[in-house]
């Protein structure tokens, strides 16, 4: 077996950090020792040490969960709260309701960003890895390029689907041959954001 590279070691242990913590579950040493397969308990603590010199990671004194990562020397947005916003249909069209059911923890995103999350419903969009109970995080924008995948008001119901454009019309295509496309003027569309981002939860939080 070949030798690891000089560094990747550690930048998994970062990236390890930067899952856990922006998951909202800080690990503690030995966790990481657990996770990355190290035979003793120093080396990861050794890793942390370091990752904490080079300004990636800082830590609170006398708390065993308390890594956080450091602005300085890492790229990523600290952990923000968004709202889930009732349900979106993957399907036929529902009425878009926008009641604040709770938050939900996103990071590594610019932090002037609007963002919400929805809770799928129905099956068209299966095809794209979106499945009933899914949660998907998205942005606010008026205008998406063509084959993203958006959430739609037509009146004032809301759907997602994957955005075409054809013919001076909005086609919002669905990924399921079960599904037709619904093909409507441009007047009779709102488009409230694009999808980043599609969340499963396999129990508890998000049923």
């Amino acid at each position: 077996m070949g030798k690891t590279p000089k560094g990747e070691t550690r930048r998994r242990v970062l990236e390890l950090m930067r899952q856990r913590i922006l998951g909202g579950a800080p690990p503690t040493v030995r966790e990481v020792q657990g996770a990355m397969g190290f035979s003793a308990v120093q080396t990861a603590r050794k890793h942390l040490e370091t990752l904490i010199k080079e300004g990636a990671l800082d830590k609170s004194p006398g708390l065993a969960r308390g890594y956080r990562l450091r602005q300085a020397g890492f790229s990523h947005a600290p952990p923000r709260a968004i709202p889930l916003l009732g349900r979106v249909q993957a399907g036929a069209l529902t009425t878009a309701v926008e009641e604040v059911e709770g938050y939900l923890p996103v990071g590594g995103r610019p932090p002037r960003e609007d963002l919400f999350a929805l809770r799928v419903r129905g099956e068209s969009m299966t095809g794209a890895g979106i499945l009933p109970g899914d949660v998907v995080i998205v942005r606010r924008q008026p205008t998406a390029d063509p084959g993203e995948i958006v959430v739609a008001l037509v009146g004032d119901e809301a759907t997602v689907k994957r955005l075409k454009v054809r013919r001076g019309h909005v086609e919002l295509h669905p990924e399921n041959p079960a599904f037709s496309p619904m093909v409507l003027n441009p007047d009779k569309v709102t488009l409230v954001g694009k999808v980043i981002e599609v969340r499963r939860f396999l129990e508890g939080e998000g049923r």
